[in-house]
C-alpha cells in the first residue's frame, strides 16, 4: 500500500461550518477511516494545516483534534512547498484576497461559497486560477446530499417526462439574539462584512437548477429585511444592513420556471429545512436534505374543490398517495464526497467540473437577484465564459 499524503491549509475552521463538516466531518473523517482509498493500492492520506487569525482559537482547535500543525500566520504556511491544497472558510469579505495569495504561492484552491462579494472579483478568482494552472474547486455540498442524489437518479431516468416547474422552500427562525442566542453569525446580516441571505443562497440555487434542470436564464427577485434590530454574540444590539429574506423566480433552458423562497424569518412546517417539489408531465417529486418522494401519473388522484367536505378522506392524506424514493446507496456526508473527488482531482487529474467558474456563476445570480429586487424587474443571465 502507498501512501500518498496531500497537506492542507484550512484557512476559517473556527467557524462553524469549517469546523463541523470540512475538518471533523470530512478530513479527519477521511483519516479515521484510514485515508483515501483509491483502489490500485494508493491511500491519500490528507494532513490539515489550521489557519486562523486567532491564535488562541486555532492552537485550542489542534489541540483538541490532536493536530500537530497549525498557525496564525497565513503567509508563514503559504510559503511552505509541502502544503499543496490551500482550503477557504473564512467569511465571504476576507476570502478573496486570501485565495489570491494562495494562487500566487501556487497552491491548489478550494474553497467555500460565495467565492467573492461581487461576480468581478469572483471571475479574477477563477481567471488567476487558470493563469495558474492550478486545480481550483468550490464546494456545492447540496448536489451531494441523499435527497438530491435520489433526485438526480429520477430526473436521469426521465421519470418526469417534459419538467414544468420548480418549487423550492429555504429557511427556519434565526433568532434575533436578545432572548435566545441567534444560530448564525451576526456577519451574516451586515451587508458591509459581506452578508445577506441571497448573497449566501442564491449561489447554492444557481448550482442545484444548473445541474439537475439546465442553466439560469433569467431571474427576477424580491429581498427584504424582515428583522431589522439583531444582537450580536455579545448580546450588543445592532442594526440589519442585509436581506435575511429572498423570494426569486428563475426561467431555465427549455422553459421550466424554478420558484424559490428563501428565509430567515420563517417558521418550518415541511418534514426537512429544504424541499424541491419538482413537476413533470409524467410525474412529481419532493426532495429533501436526505428524502425523496416520488408520485407517477398513473398514480395521480383527482382532487375536486369542494370547501365544504374534508379534502381525499377516503383514499387517505394526498402526503401518503406518494411513494418513497428508495435509497438504493450508502450516502455519506455531502462536505466528505466532494472533499474526496477534490482530492481525486488534485492527485490522479480525475474530472471535476466543480471549479471557480462555476462558482462565479453563484456570485453572478446573486448579484442578479439583488440588482433586480432593487430595479423591480426581471434581468437576463448572460452565460460566463473564460
Amino acid at each position: 500500500m502507498t501512501r500518498t499524503t496531500v497537506r492542507i491549509a484550512m484557512n476559517g475552521v473556527t467557524g462553524r461550518m469549517g469546523h463541523h463538516q470540512h475538518l471533523v466531518r470530512s478530513l479527519l473523517a477521511l483519516r479515521a477511516q484510514g485515508g483515501l482509498d483509491l483502489g490500485d493500492g494508493t491511500v491519500i492520506w490528507p494532513e490539515p494545516v489550521l489557519v486562523g487569525r486567532s491564535e488562541h482559537k486555532v492552537r485550542a482547535l489542534a489541540e483538541r483534534h490532536g493536530l500537530e500543525h497549525w498557525s496564525d500566520n497565513l503567509d508563514a504556511v503559504l510559503a511552505d512547498d509541502t502544503i499543496a491544497v490551500y482550503f477557504d472558510a473564512q467569511i465571504t469579505a476576507a476570502r478573496t484576497d486570501a485565495v489570491k495569495k494562495a494562487i500566487a504561492a501556487g497552491k491548489h484552491v478550494y474553497v467555500e461559497k460565495p467565492t467573492a462579494t461581487d461576480l468581478a472579483g469572483a471571475l479574477e478568482l477563477a481567471r488567476l486560477a487558470d493563469a495558474a494552472g492550478v486545480k481550483h474547486g468550490v464546494v456545492q455540498d447540496k448536489l451531494f446530499l441523499p435527497g438530491l442524489r435520489k433526485l438526480r437518479r429520477l430526473v436521469d431516468g426521465g421519470f418526469f417526462g417534459r419538467i414544468l416547474s420548480v418549487r423550492g422552500e429555504f429557511g427556519y427562525w434565526v433568532f434575533e439574539g436578545d432572548w435566545q442566542q441567534a444560530q448564525r453569525p451576526s456577519w451574516n446580516y451586515r451587508t458591509e462584512d459581506g452578508g445577506g441571505i441571497a448573497a449566501d443562497m442564491f449561489p447554492h440555487w444557481e448550482y442545484v437548477l444548473h445541474e439537475l434542470f439546465g442553466p439560469v436564464r433569467s431571474v427576477q427577485a424580491r429581498v427584504t429585511t424582515h428583522i431589522p434590530h439583531r444582537w450580536d454574540e455579545s448580546g450588543t444590539p445592532y442594526e440589519a444592513t442585509a436581506d435575511d429574506a429572498a423570494y426569486g423566480i428563475f426561467e431555465l433552458d427549455g422553459g421550466i420556471i424554478a420558484q424559490i423562497n428563501s428565509s430567515w424569518a420563517v417558521r418550518v412546517h415541511r418534514d426537512e429545512l429544504v424541499e424541491f417539489q419538482v413537476d413533470g408531465t409524467e410525474g412529481s417529486a419532493v426532495a429533501g436534505l436526505r428524502r425523496c418522494r416520488a408520485q407517477h401519473r398513473a398514480g395521480t388522484p383527482k382532487p375536486v374543490w369542494n370547501p365544504d367536505i374534508p379534502d381525499n378522506t377516503a383514499a387517505g392524506s394526498f402526503r401518503e398517495q406518494w411513494q418513497e424514493v428508495p435509497d438504493n446507496a450508502d450516502f455519506d456526508n455531502a462536505f466528505k464526497v466532494q472533499w474526496e473527488l477534490f482530492l481525486r482531482h488534485v492527485v490522479r487529474d480525475e474530472p471535476w467540473r466543480w471549479d471557480l467558474l462555476a462558482g462565479a456563476r453563484g456570485v453572478q445570480l446573486a448579484e442578479l437577484g439583488l440588482r433586480s429586487s432593487k430595479e423591480g424587474r426581471r434581468l437576463p443571465v448572460p452565460e460566463l465564459t473564460r
